[in-house]
């Protein structure tokens, strides 16, 4: 099992340095899906840390045949277009998903009394014990002076609270209070009854279709959002 895990691992690493060093390819055919090449290293599908490796013009050679293959099979059909139908049809349901969610996300603020900012701004302390404010700023993808109102509020909502960085007394740490984290429970604990209730409406059949559908989805989305930067 180790050995398969290994090769499995060199096998990975050899392809992105084939495709991204050597072809200059930026993004690969996945499923009928483009991804760009460094979301293979961003969910940690390739380490070039934990392997060294050199290639010889054999090993090489076979790699770029192989990868060539898997391209032809999984290149999307330039002539495939998207009708009419599908294109209204997809619009239509991502606006009525998108007004969907803000309409919770509006019923979630006015429940536990929390102005969007804020509430996604607590939310952040569930991934991490301690925050800064610029931590927070690129996390939110704001503006450090709209974060300082941000922290403001939940300051003196006494949900989060100062303290030094023991390792640095300048910097200034953020951290929930125990009423802090008693909220992000709360929420926790009605987001993931929300989730459970969404669930339930789909029979167990139609749930893995789903869940698979949703991250063909979300690689798609992600993908175009590639193309925007």
């Amino acid at each position: 099992m180790l050995a398969s895990a290994a090769t499995s691992s060199l096998s990975l690493w050899l392809t992105w340095i084939i495709l991204h060093k050597c072809l200059k390819v930026k993004h690969i055919h996945l499923m009928g899906i483009s991804l760009p090449i460094r979301s293979f290293e961003t969910f940690g599908l390739i380490n070039r840390k934990k392997i060294k490796i050199c290639l010889t013009t054999n090993l090489f050679l076979i790699k770029v045949h192989t990868m060539n293959k898997i391209a032809q099979r999984n290149a999307v059909d330039p002539n495939i277009d998207v009708s009419e139908y599908q294109l209204q049809q997809f619009q239509a349901l991502i606006l009525r998903l998108f007004q969907c969610c803000q309409e919770r996300m509006q019923y979630q603020c006015d429940r536990f009394d929390l102005p969007d900012a804020e509430f996604r701004c607590l939310m952040l302390f569930g991934e991490e014990r301690y925050l800064t404010a610029k931590g927070i700023a690129l996390k939110m993808n704001v503006v450090k002076s709209r974060v300082s109102k941000i922290v403001d509020g939940l300051l003196k909502k006494k949900l989060i609270q100062r303290i030094k960085d023991p390792e640095d007394s300048r910097v200034s740490l953020l951290s929930l209070t125990p009423a802090g984290n008693e909220k992000l429970n709360e929420i926790n604990d009605f987001l993931q009854d929300v989730h459970y209730q969404v669930l339930r409406q789909i029979t167990p059949d139609q749930r893995k279709a789903v869940l698979t559908n949703l991250d063909i989805l979300k690689a798609s989305m992600e993908a175009v959002k590639e193309m925007m930067i």
